[in-house]
């Protein structure tokens, strides 16, 4: 799943984005909203937002209601957490009345921040749990981990960003130009196999009938029987 973190402090910033991408996402740093307000607004892959308060060019609060007065349901509907060195109650109920859907105050530690990312996910996507179900095949996002038939599934971190896209978004295809804006950040270097590679992979620790494509619409996963 692919996050656009914006955050001014470089240091935070580069700490958060490691932090993130390591606990599987794919993540887009920028450091002013003005740049964010852009990114947001010319591309639909990013499924949260980490927004801190205080940028430069256009502040938090100010992206934060920009972005809840666009018609597009997507951007209406983003999950937004907010960041923010102020404390005061006072300071979260404006936040939240602005149209964030949770609030971080700094210094946090970045296990919160992930399992607070997780949370927004899952209800966005309508679910109570960590596990996303399929068949015989469970998979915890937060845990990073995957099982079939009750035993451990061996997946590469590549292997298990994909999967865990294509059930998100089951059962609806996606493209390969909408899984690999979902996989990978701006900077990531995709070479034009690799998709194929790791779909291949996955069909044969999966069944041939796990991953279903059809032409000119993309890939799903398969019936859930």
């Amino acid at each position: 799943m692919r996050l656009l973190l914006v955050e001014d402090d470089v240091l935070l910033g580069e700490g958060v984005q490691d932090g993130l991408l390591d606990a599987g996402f794919a993540v887009d740093w920028l450091q002013d909203g003005e740049a964010a307000r852009t990114a947001l607004s010319t591309r639909d892959e990013f499924d949260a937002v980490v927004l801190d308060i205080a940028l430069p060019r256009l502040n938090g609060l100010q992206l934060l209601e920009w972005l809840r007065s666009q018609t597009g349901a997507h951007l209406q509907d983003l999950p937004v957490l907010l960041l923010t060195a102020r404390d005061g109650i006072d300071d979260r109920i404006v936040g939240l009345n602005a149209g964030a859907d949770d609030y971080l105050v700094k210094p946090f530690a970045l296990g919160e921040l992930v399992a607070r990312i997780h949370a927004l996910l899952r209800r966005a996507q309508g679910r109570s749990g960590n596990d996303l179900c399929w068949r015989n095949l469970r998979l915890d996002p937060a845990k990073q981990s995957a099982t079939l038939h009750g035993e451990p599934l061996p997946l590469t971190a590549m292997e298990f960003r994909l999967l865990h896209v294509l059930l998100a978004n089951a059962p609806n295809y996606l493209s390969r130009t909408q899984l690999d804006d979902k996989m990978y950040g701006w900077g990531g270097d995709v070479e034009s196999n690799t998709l194929d590679v790791h779909l291949s992979h996955l069909r044969k620790k999966l069944g041939s009938d796990a991953i279903l494509n059809m032409r000119g619409l993309g890939w799903r996963m398969g019936d859930p029987q």
